[in-house]
């Protein structure tokens, strides 16, 4: 293969990976609101993906955000732990909780699932300010296709099974 041609596969490749991986970012956001829908209105938190002429390839499943605590009001977290930790805070231009210290307390309340925090020295229990438990990660869905899924949606692409279904503005040639 000549540069000049491995230069053209190149970039023909690269638009169809664009075009591809943009249908894929807007249908996995249309199936996440589908599936957070379908969770409040029916429970369902999965579903089969199917081929066009019925055999199921895949399951969509809903998961679970998480959530965490985080800072969300440095001067009032700072305050507590300087009244309370002192040796935690490092003085520079600026007083500043240290890193170690802040996720110790962090790590102690996202797993606690509160705001309150147990000094494991002292006993003390302490009600932590500047601090709320908040989405950390949002809520996702996974695919997992079944054993043989992945073989089965290529076969169908290359017989023309998903013309007008995967990716219409490919399959259609552009001419809508």
């Amino acid at each position: 293969m000549s540069l000049k041609d491995a230069a053209a596969r190149e970039a023909y490749l690269k638009t169809l990976l664009d075009v591809v991986n943009d249908a894929y970012k807007a249908a996995r956001s249309e199936t996440q609101q589908l599936l957070d829908t379908a969770a409040e209105e029916t429970g369902a938190r999965q579903v089969a993906a199917s081929l066009p002429d019925g055999g199921d390839i895949a399951t969509v499943s809903l998961s679970a955000g998480e959530a965490a605590a985080k800072v969300i009001d440095d001067e009032a977290f700072t305050a507590w732990v300087v009244a309370n930790y002192g040796t935690e805070v490092e003085r520079r231009f600026v007083t500043e909780v240290r890193g170690a210290f802040r996720e110790k307390v962090l790590g102690a309340l996202t797993a606690a699932g509160g705001l309150e925090w147990a000094d494991p020295e002292s006993g003390v229990i302490h009600e932590v300010p500047g601090v709320a438990i908040a989405p950390a990660r949002a809520r996702t869905h996974s695919l997992r296709f079944k054993k043989d899924g992945r073989e089965q949606v290529m076969q169908a692409w290359r017989e023309g099974r998903l013309a007008g279904v995967a990716l219409p503005e490919l399959t259609a040639g552009g001419a809508e």
